[in-house]
Parts: C-alpha cells; sequence; structure tokens
C-alpha cells in the first residue's frame, strides 16, 4: 500500500528468501510446530495426550487465520495467547492440551534461534558466493601488477589478484566464527516462567528424569543438539549479541571491500556493473558513480550499528527476566539479517560483474615508476660496491625534488634522467629502465594469489552445488 511505511530492506534490498525466512508465516508456523512437539513428546513421555490430537495439531501446521489471530490479540493485547487461541479453534479436540505447561517464551524464544539458525545458514552461502566470485576476479588477475597505495600514497606494486585475496581473507574470517556460533547455537528449551522447570516437574509428578528427556525430545524434533543448560525465563540475550557480532564482521569486510573499489573507481582503474539504460546523476549525464558499492558501504553501516542493539539488551535484562527487550528484538533481528543478505547481493553482483582496466593501471604505475624503482637501484648499486647509506642520500635528495617540482609546477617525473646524470650514481638511464619492470617489482603476489587460492580457498569451497544455489538479482 502506498499511504503506509514499508521498509526498504523488502522493498528495495534483501532477497525474498531472506525475507520468507522473517515472514509471519515462517514465524508463526514455527510456533505451531513447537506446539507439536511439545504435545508429541509429552504423550510420548505418558501425559494423556491422544495420537489423534497430535494428528489433528499436524494437519493445521499452515493454515493460519491471520484475521482471526488479529481480532484475538485486540481483545488480549498478548501475541502468543491470541495465536494459541486460534490454534485451537482449528483444532478442538487438542485445544485442551495446545501450549500444556509452557510460557510466551517457549514459542517466542525457541522460534528466534530457529529462525536465526535458518538465516545465518542462508548468509553462510552468500558468503561463500562471495569468497567464489572474488575469488575467480582474484585468479583472473593473479598477475597484472598495480600500483598499491599505503595511506592512499603510492607505495610498492602489487596485483589485483592479490589485492583481492585481502578481501577474501576477511570473508574467510568471517566464515569460521559464522560456523563456531551456529554449531553452538541451543534452543532454550522449555524451562517455565523463571528457568527452573516448575510447571513440567508438576505435570510429570516430580520426575525430573521426564522434565530432562522433554527438552531433549523437542531439540531433537526441531532439528538441534540440544537446548540451552540454564535460563531464566529466556535464552540469554548474549546469544544474540554473538549472532550479531557475525554479521556485523561481514559488514565490515563488506565496507572495506566497497571502499575499496570506491577509490580504484575514482581512479579510473575500475567499474562496477553499469547497465546500459542507467543514469548515474539526475544533472551530470556523463556520470557513472559507484552506487552499488556505495550501497554496501551504507548498509554495511547499518548492520555495525545494529550490532550495538543486542549488547545493550543483554546488559539490562534484569533478574530472571525483563520485557524490554520485545520490541527491540522484533525490529533489530529480522532487519540485521535482511541487510546483511543485501550486502552480500550486491558483494557478488559488483565483483562478479566489474571490470578492472589495465592501461589505466599501468599509466599509474608508469607516473610513479621512478619512485617505485629506487630500492631496486639502490639494491644493484650496493651490488655493485656501493655505500648503501651514502646512495641511500643522494637518492632521497633528487626523489624529493622531483616530488617538489611534480607538485608545484605538475612537471615531468625525471627522477631517473637525474640520477644517470649524477656522478655519485654509476648506472646508465637503460640499466636503472631494465629495473622498471613491474612485474619484477610485485614480489612473491602473484604466487601468493595461486597459494592462497589453491591451499586455503579451494578446499573450502570444494564440492559446492552450484546448480541448486538461487540466483538473487540485485534489485534496484
Amino acid at each position: 500500500m502506498p499511504d503506509v511505511y514499508r521498509s526498504p530492506l523488502a522493498d528495495r534490498y534483501a532477497s525474498r528468501e531472506m525475507q520468507r525466512i522473517f515472514s509471519p508465516d515462517r514465524k508463526f508456523g514455527t510456533w505451531r510446530r513447537l506446539w507439536l512437539a511439545l504435545a508429541e513428546s509429552e504423550r510420548e513421555l505418558g501425559l494423556p495426550i491422544t495420537e489423534a490430537q497430535t494428528d489433528e495439531m499436524r494437519r493445521h501446521l499452515d493454515d493460519i487465520d491471520y484475521d482471526r489471530a488479529a481480532e484475538y490479540e485486540r481483545r488480549l493485547r498478548h501475541d502468543v495467547m491470541a495465536h494459541i487461541r486460534t490454534y485451537a479453534d482449528a483444532c478442538p479436540a487438542a485445544a485442551p492440551i495446545i501450549h500444556l505447561g509452557a510460557t510466551s517464551c517457549y514459542v517466542g524464544d525457541n522460534t528466534d534461534v530457529i529462525l536465526m539458525r535458518d538465516a545465518l545458514s542462508l548468509i553462510r552461502e552468500r558468503l561463500l558466493d562471495a569468497v567464489e566470485v572474488t575469488a575467480g576476479f582474484a585468479r583472473c588477475h593473479a598477475d597484472v601488477p598495480t600500483l598499491a597505495w599505503t595511506h592512499f600514497q603510492a607505495a610498492q606494486p602489487t596485483t589485483a589478484g592479490k589485492r583481492a585475496t585481502l578481501w577474501i581473507a576477511d570473508l574467510l574470517a568471517d566464515l569460521e566464527r559464522l560456523d563456531f556460533t551456529l554449531s553452538r547455537l541451543r534452543l532454550l528449551g522449555c524451562k517455565g516462567a523463571t528457568g527452573t522447570s516448575a510447571g513440567f516437574l508438576e505435570l510429570f509428578d516430580g520426575d525430573e528424569s521426564k522434565v530432562k528427556r522433554l527438552e531433549e525430545l523437542i531439540a531433537d524434533k526441531m532439528g538441534f543438539a540440544g537446548c540451552v543448560p540454564v535460563s531464566g525465563q529466556t535464552y540469554s540475550r548474549k546469544t544474540d549479541y554473538f549472532v550479531f557480532s557475525v554479521l556485523s564482521g561481514i559488514a565490515q569486510s563488506a565496507s572495506k571491500c566497497a571502499g575499496d573499489l570506491r577509490l580504484l573507481s575514482h581512479l579510473k582503474e575500475f567499474d562496477e556493473p553499469f547497465e546500459d539504460e542507467q543514469v548515474g546523476s539526475s544533472a551530470m549525464a556523463y556520470k557513472r558513480n559507484p552506487m552499488r558499492c556505495e550501497r554496501m558501504a551504507s548498509l554495511s553501516r547499518y548492520v555495525i550499528a545494529q550490532a550495538a542493539n543486542p549488547a545493550y539488551t543483554a546488559a539490562t535484562q534484569w533478574l530472571e527476566r525483563t520485557l524490554d527487550d520485545s520490541a527491540n528484538r522484533r525490529l533489530c533481528i529480522p532487519e540485521a539479517f535482511l541487510a546483511t543478505d543485501a550486502v552480500l547481493l550486491l558483494w557478488k553482483n559488483v565483483l562478479s560483474g566489474g571490470r578492472l582496466y589495465p592501461a589505466v593501471m599501468r599509466r599509474h604505475l608508469d607516473e610513479e615508476m621512478p619512485f617505485l624503482a629506487t630500492e631496486n637501484i639502490l639494491l644493484e648499486l650496493t651490488r655493485r660496491g656501493g655505500d648503501r647509506q651514502a646512495l641511500h642520500e643522494v637518492i632521497r635528495r633528487h626523489a624529493v625534488e622531483v616530488a617538489r617540482a611534480v607538485k608545484e609546477r605538475g612537471a615531468d617525473n625525471d627522477l631517473l634522467d637525474r640520477l644517470a646524470a649524477d656522478p655519485a650514481v654509476p648506472l646508465t638511464k637503460q640499466e636503472m629502465l631494465a629495473l622498471t619492470d613491474p612485474a619484477d617489482l610485485c614480489g612473491r603476489a602473484p604466487g601468493q594469489t595461486r597459494e592462497f587460492l589453491d591451499e586455503i580457498v579451494a578446499p573450502i569451497l570444494a564440492g559446492r552445488d552450484s546448480q541448486n544455489r538461487a540466483d538473487e538479482t540485485v534489485r534496484v
């Protein structure tokens, strides 16, 4: 509806797949699956629940009457009770045993963990997509010399492929943290109002073993290794913080990559994808702005900032529970995942469709090459018996004078001519030019790139089934 606010993350940026994970259907359908898992487990442990009741619940997992639920919530001011009543209306035989012994957090918290698990799994695939496409970029350009920059000042040459391995290395660090966090996710379980399982202990006539087994059964039915060992009414909100830390790390990596590409775009060494009818500026028709990289940076900043939300929430929970986490988490959990999803889709799009301009890269190398070659010139002079310290001072003095002339008068870089004319430098200009091949100044960059891709990246990507991966298109 155009007359009400809608999140741009849904309308413009995030994938349908990620939006489905945080959709009402997935959320409330998971609530019903949790109620079914609870009822089935209670029946298996001897409570008077019939198979007919659980079969009825199973038949109505997905036919949610949202209008009825909304009407109940308007009257009851309680979303969980509204959906209990709605489910019970659909399952009259099972109505007496739905939510038996549970609190709201049984469905609320457990569903949040389940959805974060599913969303992290999708983010993992997006992350591997980004690694894969960047690895292809790195391999393609492993031998292409380019000017490296430190402090955004010209430094020693590297290769375009080697630079891309730095982006990949950050992503692999994020992948390692994601896998660790995903492996440690546990359900809240069914621990009752204050985490003591008192209500369930009453249901099972004081049999603690059955109460413990109840959680094991529910965790198994929901695909988890287990439940948290202790809790208040909710699981510790530090879990959310750990998950958001993963998302923040990915956003940091993406913002770094996007920033690098924006700088290279300014240097005219790289263009992100640009479509035939795309408009760069409403005023300046020639403009070709790096808007996708800028969007990567913008959304990444949002994710990084969102990581503060669960930190504050975890720090301010009172005793066994408080409700000041609820509204915050309804907003920040889906939005952080939707934004991270969008960032990684952009990464894949930019690196798969972007273009390097080696001729411009070579021009920048040539402009700085006399300075870049001074280390090799100095090494050659010392091999011939020269005094390293004295020669360093000679080269430094000429280099400073040339840099001043270039900056103040726009003069050409004539450092090699000056050195060749200095009696203290026993090398001809031709001999010095022989030391200025960019490929000879890139060190181990080509070899480092291939070693990294073959020994580190390839085993991680091995076995990925690209045929079964959804190809989400960047939407705006």
